[in-house]
């Protein structure tokens, strides 16, 4: 039996994971469960669901070796649920939305040949968001779907950020920055007015998005200024195992001292690079903690991390005119007091002072009194973002209205 009010699932789909969130969409949005399929192509992938009820929650392994597999075990989950009937609509994060999607939209079968095209753009993520949507459209053939761009958030970067210093007929093939986090980061906004008030949230703030993949974003009057990562998530400071910025010389030097290809490089850049490159052992920012003090690999790869994090904040600033409040989070963000602490040395210039008992507690806050600048942590929640844009969409509202079925995906 279908659901009284709106039921919508979010989906989050990575390259070695996808999360899921199911919400329930009455007076206010309620989540009523969320899992994940990970470590995907890996031999110990696993599925997993957590409620409200526990003894409801599901932890088993599934044979993934890839995302078409790991779809399949989620389809099955979701026909033993109650299948399409369960469901009043779905929405999916796509990373790249190119110069063309701006705003959370309906999915056509003409917005996924768009997609397709958009390919090239970010083949790291699109293919398998596109694999995603049509799975649940062969599945579930009349249940809305939604997309909801990463980039959206920075569809308003002043143009000066938005170029890059290329020959300008690459811009008109939509070659440009766009930055990402987009829906982290509007969440993030929305929960800084709830916890001050829209008018400290529209001074001078600058996000830190620090996670697997990492970002900063530069906002004023709650507008984007600038953003860390450009054409694709590649770029900006050092990640799990992508690059951030390098000399774009080193793509020549690479192909004429090692036969190195065009693809071989990117996806150097991609899944080598970055803590894992450095340090040669972990792509996991808490074991090079656990290792640095006995492997100089390790303490080298946490070191850049941080001065690199620290180095754009102190560009930020500039760009921005000072400085009123930093937020970190993600997953290194938000549990990390160690790292928040080494990004914040030497930035007492800007104001910034942390508070050593509130940033080991992960408080809220985490700045000292005498502090200019306002540190805040803040767990960001992306599955929200989905499933309220779901609602406008779609104008399912808190009164429970649903939308009537088409065919499209």
């Amino acid at each position: 039996m279908a659901p009284s009010n709106p039921r919508i699932l979010t989906i989050n789909g990575g390259s070695s994971s996808i999360k899921f969130a199911l919400f329930e969409a009455g007076a206010s949005l309620r989540r009523i469960l969320e899992g994940a399929i990970e470590r995907i192509g890996l031999p110990d992938t696993t599925f997993r669901v957590t409620g409200s009820n526990p003894a409801a929650d599901v932890r088993h392994p599934v044979t993934a070796p890839d995302h078409a597999t790991a779809v399949s075990a989620l389809m099955d989950w979701l026909e033993e649920g109650g299948g399409a009937d369960a469901l009043t609509a779905v929405g999916h994060r796509v990373v790249h939305g190119g110069p063309k999607y701006s705003e959370p939209q309906r999915i056509t079968p003409e917005m996924v040949e768009e997609l397709r095209r958009l390919g090239p753009f970010d083949p790291e993520h699109l293919p398998e968001e596109i694999l995603l949507t049509e799975a649940f459209h062969r599945h579930f053939p009349h249940l809305p779907q939604v997309a909801c761009f990463d980039t959206a958030f920075h569809r308003d970067l002043p143009r000066v950020a938005r170029l890059l210093p290329i020959p300008r007929r690459y811009e008109e093939l939509g070659v440009r920055r766009y930055g990402f986090h987009g829906l982290s980061y509007a969440f993030l906004m929305e929960e800084l007015a709830r916890l001050v008030g829209a008018e400290a949230a529209w001074g001078r703030v600058i996000l830190a998005h620090l996670g697997n993949g990492a970002s900063l974003a530069a906002l004023r009057d709650g507008k984007p200024v600038d953003t860390s990562m450009g054409f694709t998530p590649a770029a900006g400071v050092p990640m799990s195992t992508r690059s951030g910025d390098l000399d774009p010389g080193l793509a020549w030097y690479l192909a004429r001292t090692e036969g190195m290809s065009a693809g071989q490089f990117n996806e150097m850049v991609n899944a080598h690079c970055g803590l894992l490159g450095v340090s040669e052992t972990s792509s996991d920012m808490r074991d090079l903690l656990d290792r640095e003090t006995h492997d100089p690999r390790a303490a080298e790869a946490v070191a850049l991390f941080c001065y690199q994090i620290r180095k754009w904040i102190g560009a930020f600033a500039a760009a921005l005119g000072g400085l009123d409040t930093l937020v970190f989070s993600g997953g290194i963000g938000e549990r990390s007091p160690v790292i928040r602490a080494r990004i914040c040395e030497r930035l007492g210039f800007l104001g910034i002072d942390i508070d050593e008992e509130g940033n080991a507690a992960n408080a809220g806050v985490i700045s000292a009194a005498a502090g200019r600048v306002t540190v805040r942590v803040m767990r960001t929640d992306e599955a929200q973002i989905i499933a309220r844009s779901v609602c406008r969409v779609l104008r399912l509202g808190g009164a429970g209205r649903t939308v009537a079925p088409r065919d499209g995906l």
